[in-house]
């Protein structure tokens, strides 16, 4: 197959866990003998090459035009509300970005250069304009990848035009496919059409995500930095310091930990807009020992080494379609404690009783239960090593990226073909 492939972040320039993704499955894609040509933005200076080939896969950045002084006039009023330098700017370039993106495949690809694609694909409202507007120009099927909604993200406090733009990709698109069952759940509510959602999992990759990658002295490097002694129990959270990830609630359990787990240590490592908020609490409720923070967004190498560094893993979504870092923290053999109400793909992924446990469910509101789950894995050493163990062997049997990248490229070749008989 040859695919379109439009996603607003792509290495090098990655913000969270949609930008790993496309840059993990595109890979595999190409490996598969598909051909993927991805169209997602420049960096803020325009300074990435427009285009290139980088891993077998063609890669095209649209130079941004600021278009944002002539928005407010014809934006809605809960992008003008975002602000001038905020919310407009950043819709502005998503705009141009989408409009380029679109012409750039229509105009000089498909009917200049003779490019002949099978499949359009766009991941969430950043890209999903450029491929509605690409599929009505060439008469081509369309995917539409929800990872998250607007309405999730934002705990119901989100933006009606962005809310209006993924329903309207969800209209148009041909197939939409989604994270997880409780997000195709979710996507039903939001009045997607039932019939055309499909759900296919993330992965990770478990050669890269290995105890066996990062050796001891890298360990004791990790914790040395956060003041952890030998024989202290490390907690780390990774990820987005917004409220939809909990990060309050779990600092708010520290206290009821530490009651039984005395030399237990919290990291949190991330970058957001909570973070002054988060400083303060920790002083406020005197845990400077016991709260450590790094308030950067760690390349992945690093990032591995923390998760090797670490006792267990904490996540404590509120909302979390998937959950991309569990499965980081389980293919390193680390027990994992997730958020498991409301829209959670993270309880399907973890596995909270039985043989093959690898965690526990905690409810993400409630302080004193994410303590438990917490204690529960820190009590035990050799129950903490089985559930790791296991954590890793669940992650082999269904979460690879190679798994993940057959499954996703069969639902593609369904529509296809579906398409070809009508």
């Amino acid at each position: 197959m040859r695919l379109s492939v439009l996603v607003y972040e792509y290495p090098p320039k990655i913000v969270g866990g949609l930008g790993t993704y496309t840059a993990e499955i595109t890979r595999k894609f190409v490996l598969m003998e598909n051909d993927v040509s991805v169209f997602t933005m420049n960096d803020d200076e325009g300074a990435l090459p427009t285009r290139e080939i980088w891993r077998g896969i063609e890669i095209h950045r649209p130079l941004h035009i600021d278009v944002s002084d002539s928005l407010p006039d014809v934006v809605a009023e809960d992008v003008r509300k975002w602000g001038r330098s905020g919310g407009i700017q950043f819709f502005s370039k998503i705009l141009v970005y989408n409009y380029l993106s679109a012409a750039k495949i229509i105009n000089e690809l498909v009917r200049k250069e003779g490019f002949k694609y099978d499949l359009l694909v766009a991941h969430d409202w950043l890209s999903v304009i450029a491929g509605v507007t690409a599929k009505r120009e060439l008469g081509l099927p369309l995917v539409f990848h929800v990872h998250s909604t607007e309405k999730g993200r934002t705990l119901g406090n989100g933006s009606e035009v962005v809310s209006s733009i993924e329903h309207r990709g969800g209209q148009m698109a041909d197939l939409v496919i989604t994270v997880s069952n409780a997000m195709k759940g979710e996507l039903i509510e939001l009045g997607f059409p039932r019939e055309k959602i499909q759900v296919c999992y993330n992965g990770v990759d478990p050669e890269k995500y290995s105890l066996e990658q990062v050796d001891e002295d890298k360990r004791r490097e990790i914790r040395g930095k956060y003041g952890i002694a030998d024989g202290e129990q490390m907690i780390l959270f990774i990820g987005r310091l917004v409220l939809v990830k909990g990060v309050d609630k779990l600092i708010m359990a520290m206290p009821h930990v530490l009651q039984k787990v005395p030399n237990a240590k919290l990291v949190i490592v991330g970058l957001g807009d909570m973070e002054s908020h988060l400083k303060n609490m920790v002083r406020g409720l005197g845990l400077e020992d016991s709260v450590k923070f790094l308030f950067e967004f760690v390349p992945e190498e690093e990032r591995i080494a923390h998760y090797a560094a670490t006792d267990i893993a904490v996540f404590p979504s509120l909302y979390e379609p998937f959950g991309i870092v569990a499965l980081e923290a389980m293919s390193m053999e680390k027990p994992v404690v997730v958020g498991a109400s409301g829209v959670s793909g993270m309880r399907e992924i973890v596995i909270a009783d039985g043989e093959g446990q690898c965690g526990f469910h905690v409810n993400p509101n409630d302080p004193v239960d994410i303590a438990w789950g917490i204690v529960s894995c820190l009590q035990n050493e050799e129950r903490k090593q089985a559930l790791g163990r296991n954590g890793r062997k669940r992650v082999l049997a269904e979460f690879t990226w190679q798994k993940i990248a057959e499954k996703t490229l069969r639902t593609y070749k369904d529509l296809i073909e579906e398409k070809q008989k009508t």
